[in-house]
């Protein structure tokens, strides 16, 4: 009988794609999920396959050196018995000179770019013929892979959403931030992948790092390392915290993930000057999304940098409330890691599911910049040996603050406060623009048993003052919102819960600040050298602060720390209050004008009022959405906005995707920076 001569083949990109919930990578590339089956159909010339007389086999590879023990290569025969621990492939369906093959990876096999090749052979005569490239990725949709999710939303979510929103401000006042995350978009995938090749554990071993990609714990902790550039490892960003951006992008412009990934590729892996910690979060959340790992970022309210690992934040204030020396443990407004979904087969049993991953380079682990996975669970129950990292995460979550008063002849007094760290964990909620409090996750209620037993198992005494009933309070309030551009004022509410009169003194001093908690000049201050106190009474003091004190100083984080230092003459006694006031930047508006569709033309109206006293020089729009617009567009205005004044841009859009996409736009001038807004579109399928 002839030899069996193989025509044409089709690899089925977009049914597949389909499917496998890849389509939206689009291109002309073959993009499948691991454990589940995929269909491709082979055109044979002259006459058709006949079983019993022909054999077929295929032969899958990935990495630069493919073996069958590491599992990067394997070579499977048609056969009607598959097995789900290995590769195989199955007749579907047979019609004329066309064969429809089901092929199938194991749930548990390694992702990555693979060659496929299909080998024929009748009686003696065989042949082989390269079928062309296709990726696989893990799987959150398959029972076996270690990447499972039950929820259908959450894998929405978490896997295919390519935009999100991040959340920063000050714990008392929460703002969000919108993210284009772009796992889909264009030159993405081949850019993950190129991530993981740059890595240096793959140029160390490249067999042994190709055979450990089929395990979500190892992928995770090499995004998280090759995110920053700290270790001279060609990682994506370098991190600045000093307001000095002027030779790269400042952290605040950045609105999305493709962006920065596609400078790095572009430079030749040179990292993209700057990112701070949501940008380090939030990129990492696009390659682990992108390579299938369901993945959020997370902000941390009051985080805690602990350098020493004891659990205890020092800081020392002078009299006047100033910061003195500095100790190299910080106190950040916020901080944001990222969360991903993953089995811990690794670890004992009770430790599958969140896992903390944090890219921001801060302390080394096994002596590279990088941390994590820690489960979460293990943060909470206080298992600090468990791999990884888990130590540093409880403490951003759970270190106590001291703060001691240092007096002009050198003495320090400790002083009492309530100010905890680790407070309204957030994140996106599932299909919703609203923010999930997830800190009960992290740790027990305050001064609840469980959490009192947490910190013995951690061989730590919870020191931090509960807010006692007896003696002085202090706290700081704000009288309404603080906008940019406004005076506004703070109060000290001090209260007296004793039954004699309390005669003290008070501070207090505001000054702008850096959301990693770095203190700039002062903008207002107060000195009340006799405040008497009656008992069981309240008493509010408020404290003018100034636009023109502060415009000059104020950073793109837009925080003003405003401290109260209250001393009572009798006993010596230091109380202190803290508290980061957000100023609001202007609110950016978006119009969408006319009835929006795939591959139509949409205008979207952009506008912004100047609220400051100046105008803004060099404006500048930069607008992008996953599925909205083709990368960028930028719009430079020509003009200066004057005070008060409103600016309006107009800017066509093709959208090329349809369904609930959000429109993204970042502001930047001279004297605002960093100004988000976003809208939510809806965008109809092309009729048919």
């Amino acid at each position: 009988s002839p030899e069996l001569v193989l025509d044409t083949w089709d690899l089925q990109c977009e049914r597949n794609g389909r499917e496998h919930r890849t389509a939206e990578l689009g291109g002309q590339q073959l993009v499948v999920r691991r454990g589940q089956p995929f269909t491709i159909t082979l055109h044979f010339s002259g006459r058709g396959y006949e079983e019993g007389m022909d054999k077929l086999a295929f032969n899958v590879e990935t990495g630069p050196c493919p073996i069958e023990t590491s599992g990067t290569r394997s070579h499977f025969a048609v056969t009607d018995f598959p097995e789900e621990s290995s590769w195989s492939a199955v007749i579907q369906q047979q019609d004329g000179d066309s064969l429809s093959v089901s092929l199938c990876s194991p749930p548990s096999a390694r992702i990555g770019r693979y060659h496929l090749t299909l080998e024929t052979s009748t009686g003696y005569q065989g042949s082989s013929c390269q079928l062309g490239d296709f990726v696989l990725l893990f799987n959150a949709w398959h029972p076996e892979d270690t990447v499972f999710l039950r929820d259908e939303d959450e894998r929405g979510e978490y896997v295919l959403a390519q935009q999100g929103l991040i959340y920063q401000g000050a714990c008392e006042y929460i703002t969000s931030t919108p993210w284009n995350f772009g796992q889909f978009e264009d030159d993405i995938l081949p850019i993950c992948l190129k991530l993981l090749d740059t890595n240096p554990k793959f140029l160390r071993d490249q067999n042994r790092d190709c055979s450990r990609r089929n395990d979500p714990v190892y992928i995770g902790r090499v995004v998280s390392a090759m995110v920053n550039c700290n270790d001279e490892d060609r990682g994506v960003l370098a991190g600045r915290w000093d307001n000095c951006y002027d030779d790269g992008t400042s952290p605040m412009a950045w609105i999305g993930s493709v962006d920065i990934l596609k400078r790095w590729q572009k430079f030749g892996c040179q990292p993209v000057k700057y990112g701070q910690c949501w940008v380090f979060a939030a990129v990492a959340c696009t390659v682990l999304r992108c390579l299938g790992i369901p993945s959020r970022v997370v902000t941390n309210y009051n985080s805690a940098h602990d350098t020493n690992g004891n659990l205890v934040i020092d800081r020392y204030l002078s009299e006047t409330g100033e910061e003195e020396r500095r100790s190299r443990d910080m106190i950040w407004n916020f901080h944001c890691w990222v969360e991903s979904w993953m089995a811990r087969p690794d670890l004992e049993p009770g430790y599958d599911g969140w896992q903390a991953l944090d890219p921001t380079p801060q302390e080394k682990s096994e002596g590279v910049f990088c941390c994590g996975p820690a489960p979460v669970r293990a943060i909470r129950e206080g298992d600090l040996q468990l791999r990884y990292d888990v130590p540093f995460v409880f403490a951003e979550v759970n270190a106590d603050v001291v703060y001691w008063v240092v007096r002009q002849d050198g003495s320090q007094r400790k002083s009492t406060h309530s100010s905890v760290v680790g407070k309204n964990i957030s994140t996106k909620s599932v299909g919703r623009d609203s923010r999930e409090d997830i800190t009960h996750t992290y740790k027990y209620p305050e001064g609840s048993e469980k959490e009192r037993e947490v910190f013995a198992k951690a061989e730590r005494e919870k020191s931090s003052l509960r807010e006692e009933d007896e003696g002085l309070h202090l706290r700081i309030k704000l009288s309404e919102g603080a906008n940019n551009g406004c005076d506004f004022d703070v109060f000290a509410v001090i209260t007296n819960n004793t039954d004699m009169e309390r005669v003290c003194r008070l501070m207090l001093c505001a000054r702008t600040a850096s959301y990693s908690g770095s203190i700039g000049p002062q903008c207002g201050m107060k000195d009340l050298l006799n405040v008497t106190l009656e008992p069981q009474a309240e008493k509010r003091v408020p404290l003018r602060i100034l636009y023109e004190k502060y415009r000059e100083s104020l950073t793109p984080d837009n925080i003003i720390k405003v401290v109260a230092l209250l001393t009572e003459y009798q006993t010596g006694d230091v109380v202190v209050a803290v508290r980061d006031v957000y100023i609001q930047n202007p609110e950016i508006k978006i119009r969408v004008l006319g009835e929006p569709m795939q591959q139509r033309k949409l205008v979207a109206e952009i506008s912004l009022v100047n609220p400051l006293e100046a105008p803004l020089n060099n404006c500048v729009f930069v607008v992008e959405g996953a599925g909205l617009t083709e990368g960028q567009q930028i719009k430079e205005l020509e003009e200066p906005v004057e005070p008060q004044a409103e600016v309006k841009v107009r800017l066509d859009l093709v959208p090329r995707q349809a369904g609930l996409r959000k429109l993204m736009v970042d502001f930047e001038s001279d004297k605002l920076t960093g100004v988000k807004g976003y809208r939510n579109v809806i965008i109809a399928p092309q009729p048919k």
